[in-house]
């Protein structure tokens, strides 16, 4: 059967929400059109049919979240009907051939975190030949904040165009599920979106270019900070680079959340500037030219490069001449490519989260303390050695191809070519009370197993991390321990469905208990909902997990709450696997007020956990308050 997705009851409101009203007729004949294609579509291999299942799933998208936002809409969605009724088509005859030709393609993807199909968009550029030896370079591009953007109108107002003239590169621009500033899944979507491209065309991966403005902009400065080493060269025009400047706000957060604002505040990020060529532009009367300015004022205090163009009397717009000069400056370091593995060998590496972990051949594994500035600075002295000098870092890795020797914080210099008996491609060094050390091949192979349940990158949390790789959530199958807590929790559970659905473009996977296989405990994280009454994975784990759950109780760090009208929710590795996530009781911590709000509010909420206190109101729904709530140290305890 062709997947069909199921609307919560939670959405029901949303679909109230109408900007552009369309006549009953004329979405009748769409849901009919939808079923035709989807009927279509059914049968046909999984794999083959993306293409025209991306067509079917914005024409899905638009009309249950009533998003008929202009009057053209309804000739989107019945667009993208037709578009992908003629791939499906294709398909079944065995001679697909889209995108095979110069011009705009409208393409998709299945997403690995929730198996949901999200578009991108594909120019290729003339004389472009896909059986040519050629290897292309390729531009990413992020779109600005566009409350009116759907799948469907992406797909049908872009697709067959011709490319523009002079294009000389492979352009992708990345739908990154609408409005996020490529945060969370919307980050995901980027890099699942560059993997699709090239897979399906010979793109030069020393030649990647990423840039965006407004929104675009926010999304470059974040991606291209946070991985220096992905790009050939990046460009932000104006967006936002920090959440207290940018929002006006005085007064901090609470410490939980004020510390996790270093995941994505790209300003605290300027050091990374000395690995990647970076250009950025604001227009003179541009209130957003302030990101420009401070990520440059850091910037200079720092020593790193960093291209600053303004645009003459303009607004939030480039103007003509400043749009050339920073397409050249792109153009110029796209050029030149990357260097190739092992890429640069001297550098200055910032972090303050094991996400944001790989710059050339370095990687940090281990941070000492969580959410604190976590620097790598490297240096080739005249007799090839490799001299690291590190802040925060207890465990890192190093390819072996780096160089032939490597010393970290002064230590003696090791052998990288005889390390681990030259049997890994990289070379692990742990810290400890006695300094550096590098591991054996043994103790490498242990060390990769993190017996010691240490955060590690993917598994550093903070509740809404767990949403950017694959996940499954888990409803009970039990009587409850306590059916206020169940209330709540199934409330919630709904929430996240209604939540992720609208603002992250899928619908997440939903099991019960009795239904989780071992692939889904293998591959997935594991979002569970209730207690360990009703749910029978929470009742299997909770013995291992940092508190004491008991039938009208729950004690967390040394308090006691009472289940009638408290929630603990929380991040930590599964005990049945701990390469993933547990969650109990949360989806993503960032709501639809935060999505409507600002794509700066798009931070955590929580941290790694949360106890919280709820309460009935008379609309069916619940009230909140945080009564505390934290981040786990490095080792994941309280």
């Amino acid at each position: 059967m062709f997947f069909r997705y199921t609307t919560p009851l939670f959405i029901m409101g949303l679909l109230a929400v109408n900007v552009f009203a369309q006549s009953e007729e004329e979405i009748e004949t769409l849901r009919q059109g939808l079923q035709k294609l989807e009927a279509q579509i059914d049968g046909l291999d999984k794999n083959q049919r993306v293409d025209a299942e991306v067509c079917a799933k914005g024409v899905d998208w638009i009309i249950r979240h009533n998003e008929f936002y202009r009057p053209n809409y309804v000739q989107s969605a019945q667009k993208a009907i037709e578009l992908g009724s003629e791939r499906a088509k294709q398909i079944a005859e065995g001679n697909a051939d889209w995108g095979t030709r110069p011009g705009v393609h409208a393409l998709g993807y299945r997403s690995r975190v929730d198996d949901s199909v999200q578009p991108y968009l594909v120019t290729l550029p003339e004389g472009f030949e896909m059986k040519g030896a050629k290897r292309w370079p390729l531009y990413v591009v992020l779109h600005g904040r566009n409350s009116r953007l759907t799948e469907a109108h992406f797909i049908s107002s872009a697709n067959g165009k011709p490319a523009p003239k002079g294009q000389t590169w492979i352009q992708l621009d990345v739908f990154g599920r609408t409005n996020n500033a490529y945060r969370w899944a919307g980050e995901t979507d980027v890099f699942e979106a560059i993997a699709d491209v090239s897979k399906r065309y010979r793109v030069d991966e020393s030649r990647v270019t990423l840039w965006g403005f407004s929104m675009g902009g926010a999304g470059a400065w974040h991606l291209g900070l946070h991985h220096p080493s992905r790009w050939a060269s990046v460009g932000a025009g104006a967006g936002f680079v920090d959440f207290y400047r940018y929002q006006k706000q005085t007064e901090q957060l609470p410490e939980y959340q004020h510390r996790a604002l270093r995941i994505y505040d790209a300003k605290d990020y300027a050091l990374n500037l000395s690995v990647v060529p970076f250009i950025t532009y604001g227009g003179e009367k541009d209130a957003q030219l302030a990101a420009s300015l401070h990520v440059q004022e850091e910037a200079e205090k720092l020593g790193v490069p960093l291209k600053l163009i303004v645009g003459p009397n303009m607004g939030h717009k480039f103007d003509d001449a400043s749009k050339a000069t920073f397409m050249e400056f792109l153009a110029e370091h796209n050029s030149k490519g990357r260097k190739r593995v092992p890429g640069l060998r001297e550098f200055e590496f910032v972090t303050y989260t094991l996400k944001y972990n790989k710059c050339e051949w370095l990687t940090i594994h281990e941070q000492s303390v969580p959410y604190e500035k976590t620097t790598v600075t490297s240096t080739l002295d005249d007799d090839g050695v490799l001299n690291v000098e590190t802040d925060n870092v207890s465990a890192l890795s190093i390819l072996r191809t780096a160089a032939n020797r490597v010393s970290v914080d002064g230590s003696e210099s090791f052998d990288l070519n005889l390390a681990a008996d030259a049997n890994l491609i990289d070379v692990y060094l742990v810290k400890d009370a006695g300094g550096w050390s590098v591991l054996s091949y043994e103790d490498s192979l242990d060390f990769e197993e993190n017996p010691n349940q240490k955060k590690r990158h993917n598994l550093q949390g903070p509740i809404d991390d767990a949403f950017m790789e694959p996940f499954v959530c888990v409803q009970g199958t039990g009587q409850p321990w306590s059916p206020e807590l169940q209330e709540y929790s199934d409330w919630s559970l709904s929430r996240f469905q209604t939540e992720f659905d609208k603002w992250m473009r899928a619908h997440p996977l939903v099991v019960k208990d009795s239904a989780v296989t071992e692939k889904m405990i293998r591959s997935k994280n594991l979002i569970l909902f209730g207690d360990p009454g009703s749910n029978s994975l929470i009742k299997t784990v909770v013995e291992e997990l940092p508190l004491k759950w008991e039938k009208d109780s729950i004690t967390f760090q040394g308090q006691t709450y009472s289940t009638r009208d408290h929630a603990v929710a929380l991040v930590f590795p599964n005990p049945l696997n701990p390469r993933k996530y547990l969650v109990i009781n949360s989806g993503m911590t960032t709501h639809e007020k935060d999505f409507k709000a600002s794509n700066s509010w798009l931070f955590p909420k929580f941290g790694d956990h949360a106890v919280i206190q709820f309460s009935r109101k008379k609309d069916s729904q619940f009230g909140e308050q945080v009564i505390q709530a934290g981040i786990f140290d490095s080792h994941w305890n309280n």
